[in-house]
Order: C-alpha cells, then structure tokens, then sequence
C-alpha cells in the first residue's frame, strides 16, 4: 500500500459540548498536513450546533451536520462516513470533541495510514496511557478489551477505542448498511468488521486524557449493550467455525480420505 492518505475528514461528534469544541478545532486545525472538519451535532440543547456553525462561518475547512436528536454515536458516525465518502475524502478520523483524543497525535495516526486500512489509537499497546482515569476505570477498559479478544479470536488490543482512522476506500467493503450498533460497541464491530475482511489494522500508541470539561457520556447501559453484542457475536463466530469444520469433514470423508488423513 505505502500511500499517505491526500483529503482527510477530522469527524467529531457532539452533544452538549460547547465549552470544549472550540478549543479542539482550534488545536486540530493547527496540524500539518492541513485536515477539514465536519461537527456531527446532535441537536445539542446548550447550543453546541450554534457554536459550531459560528467556528464554520470563520473557517472553510470546517463544517457542521446538525442531526434531528441524540441517536447514538454509531449512528453519527455513519452519516459522517456517508458525506465524507459522497465528498470524495480518502480517509476518516474520528475524534472525541471533549479534549481526550489529543490533536497533538493526528500526526502519528497520518503518518501509520501509509500502510493500513485502519489505524486505531490504543492505550493498550507498548507506549499507549491514559491520564486521570480512576483505578475503576482503567480495570474497566482494559479488562473489556481483553474479554473482547479472547471472544472474538481478534489480535487487536483495543478494540473499543474512539480515536482512529479509516480509508473510505475500505468503509466501502465492510457493509456499513448492517451496522446496528449505536453505542460504544459500534467500534468493535468494525474492528470485527475490518479483520473478518482481511483489511490492515495497525494500532499506535496514543495519551489519553479524561476529560476536564462536561460529562462522560459512558454509562452502565453502555457497558451492558457492549458485552452483550460481544458475547453474542463471539458465539456467532465459534458457531460457524464448527460448522465449517464440520462440513471440513465431511468432504474429506466423501472423497476417501484415510483415518490417518482424518485425523493429522
């Protein structure tokens, strides 16, 4: 591959963030090579869609979709990717509003895109942290990544993790019409998605910050809705594994095969 993505499209969904958003936009346009925006706002009731659309007014490389109410940050997400592609960007990075992805390593994430489909900004490989999370916390993520593994046989460690990038060319072979995930699994599932297509996934190390300003939108349904997708996708996966093994079988025997041949 070794090509470096040419347009990107920096998607950074909100609701109720007014107060971080422009000091992220602010610190991702001042990356080089220069990116462009486009704020997912999902009728924000602080006016974060006003805010948004006065930092667009002053800047062409920014732009604001407003969406009719909260659905889901999966759901903003796939219309981010639908316009991007529509609009003719090679890649897109998805990127929290409230300061926790940072800006400050787009650059590493630009840079692993010469040779992946997917670059994934993990605080679980060597050199990745995160800052100012409780104990809980951290148990927590990583101890949901690890289930996530083992479940879904996928060599990636941090499957859940928000900050990432994804060539348009490779969203457009991962069925994205069959994503039913609205919250935070939604990035499991097309990391399961990428893999199962044989896609490049490469994780880089990344900081991330807890955020300073509002209120994490990570709750206990959240965490319910993840596990469950998981476990079930996981069963799925064993599932057709034995099957096709089964069937493996079968051929083999229909064709002659000796007991010696059955059984190396």
């Amino acid at each position: 591959m070794s090509n470096t993505p040419g347009r990107v499209l920096v998607l950074i969904p909100t609701f109720n963030e007014k107060d971080s958003l422009p000091g992220v936009i602010t610190r991702v346009r001042a990356q080089t090579p220069p990116v462009d925006i486009l704020v997912l706002d999902d009728n924000s009731p602080d006016g974060t869609g006003a805010v948004a659309d006065a930092l667009a007014a002053q800047d062409p490389r920014v732009q604001v979709m407003h969406r009719e109410g909260k659905q889901g940050l999966g759901r903003a997400y796939l219309a981010g990717f639908a316009w991007a592609i529509e609009h003719g960007y090679d890649a897109v990075v998805e990127m929290d509003a409230d300061g926790s992805h940072l800006p400050e390593q787009l650059g590493r994430i630009l840079a692993a895109a010469q040779d992946a489909d997917l670059v994934i900004g993990s605080r679980w490989v060597p050199g990745g942290a995160t800052h100012n999370w409780p104990h809980r916390r951290n148990i927590l993520s990583r101890g949901a990544n690890l289930y996530t593994r083992a479940a879904l046989g996928i060599p990636v460690r941090d499957a859940t993790a928000g900050y990432r990038l994804y060539r348009t060319s490779a969203l457009q072979t991962m069925d994205l019409e069959g994503v039913a995930s609205a919250g935070y699994c939604f990035q499991v599932d097309l990391t399961l998605r990428a893999v199962d297509r044989g896609l490049r996934v490469v994780e880089v190390p990344i900081d991330f910050v807890e955020r300073t300003e509002g209120t994490s939108k990570m709750d206990g349904s959240i965490v319910r809705e993840a596990l469950s997708s998981v476990t079930l996708w996981g069963l799925q996966r064993r599932g057709g594994q034995v099957v096709t093994a089964t069937q493996g079988l079968g051929r083999r025997v229909k064709t002659g095969a000796t007991w010696h041949e059955l059984t190396d």
